[in-house]
């Protein structure tokens, strides 16, 4: 997957981000050429290796004609993970590294859902609110929408399983 400079894409956990530039970075004696990422939401830079950037799960940022399907999984019925919640809290945790936005999308329908019904541990309320941080940023610059009009959208599309 290649990117250009000026373009918008999204590394994993971190959210959107604009790749600012390509560098030759030495990373355990191998000389690689890296994308230089400038995280929106921090202000961060991070280098990530082209030749790795899909196995580290970059990818474009999602299409408008993409964001009805997320509204649709946060419409359906929450999956609540049985298990003690060090078990969920992984199998969350896996979902939100894979920088799939469906999956993040489930992360924040399920936390939601269980938030209503019993409430959430500290790690999961700080896991919940990332994955919405991540969310509305991301959808919000795909649509050209302000983040407070994308919070009410996933408010209601959240509001029918609750």
């Amino acid at each position: 997957m290649q990117f250009k400079i000026g373009e918008m894409a999204v590394y994993p956990a971190q959210g959107v981000a604009e790749v600012t530039g390509v560098e030759v970075c030495d990373l355990g004696g191998h000389t690689l050429n890296c994308y230089v990422l400038h995280i929106l939401a921090t202000g961060a830079t991070v280098m990530v290796p082209i030749s790795s950037c899909e196995r580290a799960g970059m990818r474009k940022l999602m299409q408008e004609t993409e964001i009805e399907e997320i509204y649709n999984i946060l419409k359906m019925p929450a999956q609540c993970s049985q298990g003690t919640w060090n078990k969920r809290s992984r199998k969350l945790q896996q979902k939100l590294r894979s920088g799939s936005m469906s999956d993040m999308a489930e992360v924040l329908r399920d936390l939601s859902a269980q938030q209503e019904n019993k409430g959430l541990s500290f790690g999961e309320k700080q896991m919940l609110n990332k994955c919405r941080e991540l969310v509305v940023a991301e959808i919000s610059i795909a649509s050209k929408q302000t983040s407070a009009v994308i919070e009410s959208n996933i408010s209601n599309a959240l509001a029918y399983h609750c």
